[in-house]
């Protein structure tokens, strides 16, 4: 039978449950700020439209 230690992954035994560093990060101003930004929303969504563009003019070549 596995003990606790060695069914833990290596890179997550230092964090120890319900501690500062087990919960989520907080967001920014700015994040939220990115986020609720309508204008912001709105170029990405035309940034990504024509990305994707490209890729389906590439591979229609």
């Amino acid at each position: 039978m596995e003990t606790k230690e060695k069914s833990q992954t290596p890179h997550v035994k230092h964090i120890e449950p319900y501690t500062a560093e087990f919960e989520t990060m907080v967001p920014t101003g700015m994040v939220k700020f990115f986020r609720t930004c309508v204008i912001w929303q709105f170029i990405r969504f035309i940034a990504l439209n024509i990305k994707m563009t490209l890729v389906i003019l590439k591979s229609h070549k």
